[in-house]
């Protein structure tokens, strides 16, 4: 794989010629595949074959990659494909979040699409949370929008915005995920394409956003209120020196997450800057390249203590009446809104379990023939017990509800099922 000799140049320096060296070899090895479960629908369940990804509880690496797209229970929700360093934000919410007494908060994912720290944060923050969920290109956002409805969690807002319409919002939230567009030198691995695309000009336009994109979470966050950054590439004008200018322009304090050393995470690679901040580079720890850290909002008073106090307001999220006009939230499919109900309510009834081979028929949004003793009228179908989504049974065949936007495009057919996760039982 030829990389630009710009950033070869700059990333031998950066990373000092040990380093640099296992960053390299790291290209001549398969990236690990790694999927975290979803608490709320796979109790019971295991990762076949499945190694703890250690920084996060629902993370697993899989002994190789398989089909997920002809997996039914991806598209159910129960698990989502995540790059296993980017499930670090996991590890830092419960630390820094869910730990505490206070722990029920209002948080803002502002660049969320396709949804995987989303769907790792409402995974991880307390019940009675409440988590907006929003990205600009509106393409992305309604993926995001299929990924959070599957996810199957209340108190998700997905919006289509540009982060100063949240700040002309006037909304404040407890914590702020800003995972920034970046010049992607992390994804040079998987994605050749990042490859072409990367040029120094494209650094420097891409830090420069990346600063307006904080000033903008930083007057919606509260005061006390953590900010956690977020890039997915390796040099310093994107990573440290935008922390540092945090620190100097906004006041932001830099705050520790506890780490074990055989998770090989690398710390600040600016010198004369010692913040803790967490790097994820290839060849050292198990994952793609990621950096993060994690930002305070200094209060006008003295804090009694290092505990973050959220302090939420109650908010009917079904009402998106109530959004301010600034923001545009987006709706799912009116069929999507009963096909992947939460374990916290009740499924549909009647439930009909369907074959393998029906499943991918269903997902690809075919017509079906269901037992002759179904009820007719709506009902839920199951792929292993598991509810996939509706149909209208009429007798003669059940028509299918599955949202067209999210059907499966491919003609593979498998021939059997390749199971990822499974029941204990």
């Amino acid at each position: 794989m030829q990389l630009p000799e710009e950033f070869v140049r700059y990333t031998r320096e950066l990373m000092g010629e040990e380093r640099f060296e296992r960053f390299m070899q790291a290209f001549d090895e398969e990236p690990p595949v790694s999927i975290r479960l979803n608490p709320l629908k796979t109790k019971g369940m295991t990762v076949i074959g499945g190694e703890p990804v250690p920084w996060c509880h629902e993370g697993y690496y899989l002994p190789r990659r398989p089909n997920f797209t002809m997996d039914p229970l991806l598209h159910a929700g129960y698990y989502y494909v995540q790059e296993a360093a980017s499930m670090f934000v996991s590890h830092v919410l419960r630390q820094h979040i869910a730990n505490r007494k206070s722990s029920n908060c209002k948080c803002l994912d502002l660049c969320a699409a396709p949804g995987g720290k989303s769907t790792a944060a409402i995974s991880v923050l307390s019940e009675g949370s409440v988590l907006y969920s929003n990205e600009p290109v509106r393409q992305r956002a309604s993926i995001l929008l299929e990924n959070i409805t599957k996810w199957g969690y209340p108190n998700c807002i997905v919006t289509n915005n540009y982060p100063r319409d949240y700040r002309r919002s006037k909304l404040k939230f407890d914590v702020i995920l800003c995972d920034v567009p970046c010049s992607g030198e992390g994804m040079f691995r998987r994605d050749e394409a990042t490859i072409r695309e990367w040029s120094l000009q494209n650094v420097e336009k891409c830090w420069r956003l990346q600063r307006d994109i904080v000033s903008d979470a930083w007057a919606c966050l509260n005061e006390g209120g953590l900010l956690i950054y977020s890039t997915c590439t390796f040099n310093t004008h994107e990573n440290e020196e935008n922390v540092r200018w945090a620190c100097e322009e906004l006041g932001a304090k830099v705050l520790p997450v506890e780490t074990q050393p055989d998770w090989n995470i690398t710390g600040s690679l600016l010198p004369g800057f010692n913040a803790p901040v967490y790097r994820f580079i290839p060849g050292i720890s198990r994952g793609e390249g990621l950096f993060m850290a994690v930002l305070r909002k200094s209060e006008k008073l003295e804090m009694r203590s290092e505990r973050l106090e959220v302090r939420s307001e109650k908010y009917d999220y079904t009402r998106r009446s109530n959004l301010p006009s600034h923001l545009s939230p987006l709706t799912p499919p009116p069929s999507a809104l009963t096909s992947h109900l939460s374990p916290l309510t009740s499924h549909i009834s009647p439930q009909v379990d369907l074959t393998y081979s029906q499943s991918i028929a269903y997902l690809r949004g075919e017509a079906l023939t269901l037992p002759a003793d179904t009820p007719r009228g709506i009902i839920e179908v199951c792929f292993q017990g598991h509810p996939l989504g509706t149909m209208k049974n009429i007798g003669t065949r059940a028509n299918n509800l599955y949202p067209k936007e999210w059907r499966i495009r491919t003609t593979h057919t498998a021939n059997d099922y390749d199971a990822i996760i499974r029941n204990d039982s």
